[in-house]
Protein backbone atom coordinates (compact mmCIF):
# COMPACT_ATOMS: atom_id res chain seq x y z
CA UNK A 1 0.00 0.00 0.00
CA UNK A 2 1.11 3.49 -0.92
CA UNK A 3 2.11 5.98 2.12
CA UNK A 4 -0.83 7.86 1.21
CA UNK A 5 -3.33 5.06 1.45
CA UNK A 6 -2.29 4.27 4.96
CA UNK A 7 -2.53 8.14 6.42
CA UNK A 8 -6.07 7.99 5.19
CA UNK A 9 -6.83 4.67 6.68
CA UNK A 10 -5.25 5.45 10.13
CA UNK A 11 -6.76 9.10 9.68
CA UNK A 12 -10.06 7.77 9.21
CA UNK A 13 -9.78 4.61 11.74
CA UNK A 14 -9.09 6.66 14.28
CA UNK A 15 -11.49 9.26 13.86
CA UNK A 16 -14.45 6.56 14.15
CA UNK A 17 -12.14 5.02 17.18
CA UNK A 18 -12.70 8.35 18.75
CA UNK A 19 -16.26 9.15 17.76
CA UNK A 20 -17.54 5.57 18.95
CA UNK A 21 -15.48 5.01 22.03
CA UNK A 22 -15.76 9.12 23.28
CA UNK A 23 -19.06 10.03 21.83
CA UNK A 24 -20.28 6.76 23.66
CA UNK A 25 -18.88 8.52 26.94
CA UNK A 26 -20.18 11.43 26.48
CA UNK A 27 -23.93 11.01 25.04
CA UNK A 28 -24.95 7.62 26.36
CA UNK A 29 -22.60 7.28 29.20
CA UNK A 30 -25.03 7.81 32.01
CA UNK A 31 -26.85 5.26 30.23
CA UNK A 32 -24.82 2.64 29.21
CA UNK A 33 -22.28 2.83 32.12
CA UNK A 34 -19.03 2.16 32.17
CA UNK A 35 -19.43 -1.72 30.73
CA UNK A 36 -21.15 -0.20 27.80
CA UNK A 37 -18.38 2.63 26.62
CA UNK A 38 -15.77 -0.42 27.42
CA UNK A 39 -17.36 -2.24 24.82
CA UNK A 40 -17.99 1.17 22.31
CA UNK A 41 -13.89 0.97 22.29
CA UNK A 42 -13.49 -2.20 21.80
CA UNK A 43 -16.13 -2.91 19.11
CA UNK A 44 -15.11 0.41 17.00
CA UNK A 45 -11.56 -1.49 17.28
CA UNK A 46 -12.96 -4.36 15.72
CA UNK A 47 -14.67 -3.08 13.12
CA UNK A 48 -11.76 -1.00 11.77
CA UNK A 49 -9.32 -3.65 12.37
CA UNK A 50 -11.62 -5.80 10.01
CA UNK A 51 -12.50 -2.25 7.74
CA UNK A 52 -8.83 -1.37 7.38
CA UNK A 53 -6.78 -3.99 8.96
CA UNK A 54 -5.22 -4.80 5.78
CA UNK A 55 -4.63 -1.24 4.50
CA UNK A 56 -2.64 0.07 7.51
CA UNK A 57 -2.90 -2.51 10.26
CA UNK A 58 -5.48 -0.53 12.11
CA UNK A 59 -2.88 0.79 14.57
CA UNK A 60 -5.55 3.72 15.56
CA UNK A 61 -2.68 4.64 18.40
CA UNK A 62 0.31 6.36 18.12
CA UNK A 63 1.30 3.99 21.01
CA UNK A 64 0.82 1.27 19.19
CA UNK A 65 2.92 2.55 16.23
CA UNK A 66 5.55 2.76 18.52
CA UNK A 67 5.16 -0.39 19.61
CA UNK A 68 5.31 -1.60 16.12
CA UNK A 69 8.31 0.48 15.49
CA UNK A 70 10.21 -0.52 18.53
CA UNK A 71 9.49 -4.17 17.52
CA UNK A 72 11.15 -3.79 13.99
CA UNK A 73 8.28 -4.07 11.68
CA UNK A 74 7.73 -0.14 10.32
CA UNK A 75 9.89 2.31 9.67
CA UNK A 76 10.60 5.80 11.59
CA UNK A 77 9.35 7.67 8.46
CA UNK A 78 6.29 5.17 8.48
CA UNK A 79 5.84 6.01 12.12
CA UNK A 80 5.61 9.49 11.79
CA UNK A 81 3.07 9.61 9.21
CA UNK A 82 0.84 6.88 11.36
CA UNK A 83 1.31 9.34 14.30
CA UNK A 84 0.39 11.91 12.48
CA UNK A 85 -2.25 10.95 10.86
CA UNK A 86 -4.11 9.29 14.02
CA UNK A 87 -3.22 12.51 15.98
CA UNK A 88 -5.29 14.69 12.92
CA UNK A 89 -8.11 11.97 12.95
CA UNK A 90 -8.77 11.90 16.52
CA UNK A 91 -8.87 15.69 17.04
CA UNK A 92 -11.24 16.21 14.10
CA UNK A 93 -13.47 13.51 16.00
CA UNK A 94 -13.29 15.59 18.67
CA UNK A 95 -14.00 18.90 17.16
CA UNK A 96 -17.11 17.09 15.12
CA UNK A 97 -18.11 15.76 19.48
CA UNK A 98 -17.94 19.29 20.31
CA UNK A 99 -20.25 20.76 17.66
CA UNK A 100 -22.51 18.28 18.52
CA UNK A 101 -22.49 19.38 22.06
CA UNK A 102 -23.01 22.87 21.09
CA UNK A 103 -26.22 22.24 18.55
CA UNK A 104 -28.27 21.11 21.77
CA UNK A 105 -26.66 23.33 24.21
CA UNK A 106 -24.83 21.43 26.17
CA UNK A 107 -21.70 21.96 28.53
CA UNK A 108 -18.15 19.64 27.45
CA UNK A 109 -17.16 19.81 31.18
CA UNK A 110 -14.46 16.84 31.61
CA UNK A 111 -15.91 15.68 27.82
CA UNK A 112 -14.45 12.09 27.87
CA UNK A 113 -10.75 13.38 28.54
CA UNK A 114 -8.39 11.43 30.63
CA UNK A 115 -7.47 12.59 33.96
CA UNK A 116 -6.85 11.22 37.19
CA UNK A 117 -7.42 12.20 41.52
CA UNK A 118 -10.66 13.75 43.03
CA UNK A 119 -9.79 17.25 41.37
CA UNK A 120 -10.06 16.10 37.93
CA UNK A 121 -13.43 13.91 38.24
CA UNK A 122 -14.89 15.99 41.42
CA UNK A 123 -17.71 13.85 42.66
CA UNK A 124 -18.63 12.02 39.77
CA UNK A 125 -20.08 8.07 40.55
CA UNK A 126 -17.32 5.27 40.00
CA UNK A 127 -14.19 7.01 39.64
CA UNK A 128 -11.11 6.43 42.43
CA UNK A 129 -9.15 9.13 44.00
CA UNK A 130 -5.68 7.79 42.16
CA UNK A 131 -2.25 9.54 42.25
CA UNK A 132 -0.49 10.93 39.87
CA UNK A 133 1.80 7.63 40.02
CA UNK A 134 -0.99 5.45 40.08
CA UNK A 135 -2.16 6.85 37.05
CA UNK A 136 1.24 6.93 35.75
CA UNK A 137 1.75 2.86 36.46
CA UNK A 138 -1.75 2.09 35.39
CA UNK A 139 -1.58 3.35 31.84
CA UNK A 140 1.84 2.24 31.36
CA UNK A 141 1.25 -1.21 32.59
CA UNK A 142 -1.96 -1.54 30.66
CA UNK A 143 -0.60 -0.14 27.50
CA UNK A 144 2.03 -2.96 27.97
CA UNK A 145 -0.42 -5.26 28.21
CA UNK A 146 -2.43 -4.22 24.86
CA UNK A 147 1.05 -3.88 23.18
CA UNK A 148 1.93 -7.72 24.00
CA UNK A 149 -1.41 -8.50 22.80
CA UNK A 150 -1.11 -6.66 19.58
CA UNK A 151 2.36 -7.98 18.82
CA UNK A 152 1.38 -11.64 19.63
CA UNK A 153 -1.57 -11.77 17.60
CA UNK A 154 0.02 -9.90 14.50
CA UNK A 155 2.88 -12.02 14.42
CA UNK A 156 3.53 -14.38 11.26
CA UNK A 157 3.00 -17.42 13.70
CA UNK A 158 -0.10 -16.64 15.31
CA UNK A 159 -3.28 -17.98 14.14
CA UNK A 160 -4.97 -16.40 11.24
CA UNK A 161 -7.98 -14.56 11.17
CA UNK A 162 -8.63 -13.43 15.21
CA UNK A 163 -6.30 -10.28 15.37
CA UNK A 164 -8.86 -7.91 15.51
CA UNK A 165 -11.88 -9.81 17.95
CA UNK A 166 -8.60 -10.58 20.47
CA UNK A 167 -7.28 -6.69 19.89
CA UNK A 168 -10.97 -5.43 20.10
CA UNK A 169 -11.52 -7.66 23.68
CA UNK A 170 -8.35 -6.89 25.22
CA UNK A 171 -9.52 -3.42 25.40
CA UNK A 172 -13.04 -3.88 26.29
CA UNK A 173 -10.43 -5.80 29.35
CA UNK A 174 -8.18 -2.59 29.82
CA UNK A 175 -10.80 0.24 29.72
CA UNK A 176 -13.08 -2.02 32.14
CA UNK A 177 -10.15 -2.02 34.37
CA UNK A 178 -8.92 1.39 33.73
CA UNK A 179 -12.31 3.46 33.16
CA UNK A 180 -12.56 4.43 36.75
CA UNK A 181 -9.05 5.68 37.59
CA UNK A 182 -7.89 7.57 34.33
CA UNK A 183 -11.02 7.48 31.92
CA UNK A 184 -8.81 4.83 30.22
CA UNK A 185 -6.08 6.49 27.65
CA UNK A 186 -3.29 3.94 26.40
CA UNK A 187 -3.49 5.98 23.41
CA UNK A 188 -2.11 9.08 23.02
CA UNK A 189 -4.35 10.48 20.04
CA UNK A 190 -7.79 9.54 21.64
CA UNK A 191 -6.38 11.99 24.86
CA UNK A 192 -5.39 15.18 23.31
CA UNK A 193 -8.11 14.97 20.74
CA UNK A 194 -10.47 15.14 24.00
CA UNK A 195 -8.46 17.38 25.93
CA UNK A 196 -8.56 19.78 23.76
CA UNK A 197 -11.79 20.41 23.90
CA UNK A 198 -12.66 19.73 27.10
CA UNK A 199 -13.44 22.31 29.54
CA UNK A 200 -12.19 20.98 32.59
CA UNK A 201 -8.71 23.02 33.55
CA UNK A 202 -7.00 19.77 34.38
CA UNK A 203 -7.76 18.28 31.14
CA UNK A 204 -4.22 19.87 29.08
CA UNK A 205 -2.35 19.99 32.02
CA UNK A 206 -2.41 15.95 32.86
CA UNK A 207 -2.44 15.63 29.47
CA UNK A 208 1.70 14.68 30.05
CA UNK A 209 1.40 11.75 31.39
CA UNK A 210 -1.08 9.74 28.88
CA UNK A 211 0.93 10.69 26.37
CA UNK A 212 4.06 9.71 28.03
CA UNK A 213 3.41 6.45 30.04
CA UNK A 214 1.36 4.74 27.07
CA UNK A 215 4.67 5.28 25.16
CA UNK A 216 7.07 4.16 27.44
CA UNK A 217 4.49 1.07 27.70
CA UNK A 218 4.47 0.47 24.41
CA UNK A 219 8.36 0.39 23.49
CA UNK A 220 8.67 -1.70 26.74
CA UNK A 221 6.08 -4.19 25.26
CA UNK A 222 8.67 -4.32 22.25
CA UNK A 223 11.52 -4.92 23.99
CA UNK A 224 9.91 -7.77 26.01
CA UNK A 225 8.04 -9.76 23.15
CA UNK A 226 11.13 -9.67 20.78
CA UNK A 227 12.55 -11.46 23.57
CA UNK A 228 10.66 -14.07 24.71
CA UNK A 229 8.79 -14.78 20.96
CA UNK A 230 12.28 -14.97 19.50
CA UNK A 231 12.56 -14.22 15.56
CA UNK A 232 9.76 -14.02 13.38
CA UNK A 233 9.10 -16.23 10.09
CA UNK A 234 9.80 -14.03 6.88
Amino acid sequence: MKTSQKFTAELIGTFVLVLGGCGTAIFAGGSVGFLGVALAFGLTVVAMAYGIGHISGAHLNPAVSVGVFCAGRMSAKELGFYVLAQVIGGILAGALLAFIVAQYGGVRGTFAANGYGTDFFGNADGYVNLSCAGAFAAELVLTFVFLIVILGVTDARAPKGFAGLAIGLTLTLIHLISIPLTNTSVNPARSISQAIFAENPLALPQLWLFIVAPVIGAALAAVVYKAIAGKEKK
